[in-house]
Parts: C-alpha cells; structure tokens; sequence
C-alpha cells in the first residue's frame, strides 16, 4: 500500500474514536510510556502537543514536571521547514494553535539537540519494526538525523496505528522504541543506543 492511501486509511480509523476512547487510550499510553525505562532516567523529554486526533502528551508532560524533568516541544519552523526544541514551563500559557490545529509555543528557551534525552514523536502509524508514518513534511525525518541528536527515540501512537508495514525509503528515519495504549515494542537499529 502507498503511503497516501495508508495515510486516509488512518486518518479516517483515528476521526471514527469517540473523544471518551482517545481519553482512555491516551491514558493507558502514558502510563505506559511514563514506566519505561527511558522515560524514567531521561533529564529533558522531548514531547509534542498533540493535535486533536493523536494520543494526548498532556499527563506525561504534567508528570515529567513532577518527576522535576525538562520537557522541550517542537517550535515549528515552516519557512525554515524544520524544528527548533524549545522549552516550556506550562500548557496553558505562551501557546498558539494554527488553522491546521497544530500547537505552536510562541515562547520557550531553544534547547540544544544534544541535550534531549528522550523525543516522543507522534506519526499516523507505525510498524512493528519502527519505521513511522508522518504526515509528510519529513519535519521528524530531519530532526533525527541530526548527528548531535543521542537521544533515544520513541514513537507515541494509538494500538489502532500500527500496521503491518510502513512504507520506507532512505531519508525515513525510524525509531527505537514504540509506545501504545496496549504495548511497548522496542527495536535495535541504531548502533550505540
């Protein structure tokens, strides 16, 4: 299957979960991904603001606060077309959401590559060897293959976006770790990590 069809297919599986299943989903994925490994001993988390329809971050981010963590999202570039991390101190405040939905902090300390322990990275699917499926801009693509990136990278999805393959091509980068609402599958394609 092509990697636009792949993309309706599961664009159109996410619109049909009611808001109470994405809510108890998101849930059970966070606790999931607050009890890994990863999570627990990383110092700066890089998290992403969920759109409307992703597994919500909210209760990992409030916990990486708890536990006295640095969490970082993305600050979307789109002339540059890429993303710069940034860090943030609130999820009420120094946010802006664009037409698309996409969350944007408008303020924030830029944080260099190097020291991000952990990213959590959405995408519309996943296989079960680690390659991601992203909406197309490659914006995750080029942040991981950034060489002065050491952290560990973990896909954050929905048990429903993850298929059996993922189309990928050279430039894809795929990730370490998968994270859902029902499992933790970890994969070894990266030497070192």
């Amino acid at each position: 299957m092509d990697k636009a069809r792949l993309r309706r297919d599961l664009q159109e599986q996410l619109a049909e979960m009611t808001p109470q299943q994405r809510s108890a989903k998101s849930h059970a994925a966070c606790q999931r991904l607050i009890e890994t490994a990863e999570f627990q001993k990383a110092s700066v988390v890089m998290m992403y603001l969920s759109l409307p329809h992703e597994v919500d971050t909210s209760e990992a981010i409030l916990h990486a606060w708890q536990m006295e963590k640095a969490v970082v999202v993305p600050k979307v570039s789109w002339e540059q077309r890429h993303m710069i991390p940034v860090r943030i101190h609130s999820l009420e405040t120094g946010i802006s959401t664009g037409i698309s939905g996409l969350r944007n902090p408008v303020t924030g300390e830029p944080i260099p590559p190097e020291e991000i322990d952990l990213v959590v990275a959405p995408a519309l699917g996943f296989d079960r060897r680690g390659n991601r499926l992203g909406r197309g801009g490659s914006y995750y693509d080029r942040f991981f293959a950034n060489p002065a990136l050491p952290a560990s990278r973990c896909g954050f999805a929905f048990a429903e976006q993850v298929v059996d393959s993922v189309p990928a091509i050279e430039h894809d980068e795929p990730v370490d770790f998968l994270v859902t609402d029902e499992e933790v599958l970890y994969f070894n394609h990266r030497k070192g990590v």
